[in-house]
């Protein structure tokens, strides 16, 4: 004899699991409103982004490349210019727009759990711009071979060879990113997502060793997603906290 079940009334929240699905929707919306607090708060206070006391060369990822110092146009500070661009490539990033979509957007908020609504645009019309991914990459790249070459000039203390606590965070902290940004689904594509045969598309076999590389990079993307956003909130403070004299930076070498 056939056994019914009854579904729960549509609608949103609406669900037979029996798990703590909120849980995983709630603290992804808690840790990317306390970065967007966190960074919104740095890009007005315009102050301790720089260090360089001891012959030290530290400069924070929220304030690199420093194009201008004090306000610009009134009220325009440096990261004020430089966020928008690593800002638009996470934002339109394929994980993260799960992210925000299950957290904020509730749409859907987890599987098999109601969504507020049923009408569902994909991304023809708000989020539109979430096509331009792709273009935003170059951006995120540009922007990794910037502060690699900061890493370079905080090893350098008075024209001498050394390294800092500040020298050893500022490569995590890129190398976290480095990791996220070659690890995307749209670079992965762009090498190799089109080529219906490897052994006869041009430059094939390094386009499949490069391919392979970033499938590895992109299995675990989601997890260098989060490291890479900490790093950067975490490298930020650490230049701060030196800078402002909070903390003092060890001299390692």
């Amino acid at each position: 004899m056939a056994k019914t079940v009854h579904l729960p009334v549509v609608g949103f929240g609406s669900t037979l699991r029996k798990d703590a699905w909120w849980a995983g929707p709630a603290a992804t919306a808690a840790v990317l409103a306390s970065f967007i607090a966190y960074a919104t708060f740095r890009a007005f206070e315009n102050n301790f982004f720089e260090f360089k006391a001891g012959g030290a060369d530290y400069l924070s990822p929220m304030y690199s490349p420093l194009l201008f110092r004090g306000a610009w146009a009134g009220f325009l500070t440096p990261a004020m210019l430089i966020l928008p661009g690593p800002a638009s490539f996470r934002l339109t990033c394929y994980y993260y727009r799960k992210a925000y979509y299950r957290s904020f957007g509730m749409d859907p908020p987890g599987c098999a759990v109601g969504e507020p609504s049923r009408n569902y645009n994909g991304e023809t019309k708000l989020w539109v711009f979430n096509n331009l991914h792709r273009f935003t990459l170059y951006i995120a790249i540009a922007y990794i071979l910037i502060l690699w070459h900061d890493v370079y000039r905080s090893v350098w203390f008075d024209g001498r060879f050394g390294l800092g606590v500040g020298t050893f965070v500022m490569a995590v902290n890129v190398t976290l990113l480095s990791l996220y940004t070659f690890g995307c689904h749209a670079l992965r594509h762009l090498v190799g997502g089109s080529v219906n045969s490897y052994s006869t598309a041009p430059f094939g076999a390094l386009r499949y060793k490069l391919w392979s590389a970033i499938t590895k990079l992109n299995e675990r993307h989601a997890l260098f997603a989060w490291l890479s956003l900490f790093g950067v909130a975490l490298t930020d403070l650490y230049v701060r906290s030196v800078s402002s004299g909070a903390i003092a930076d060890l001299r390692l070498l």
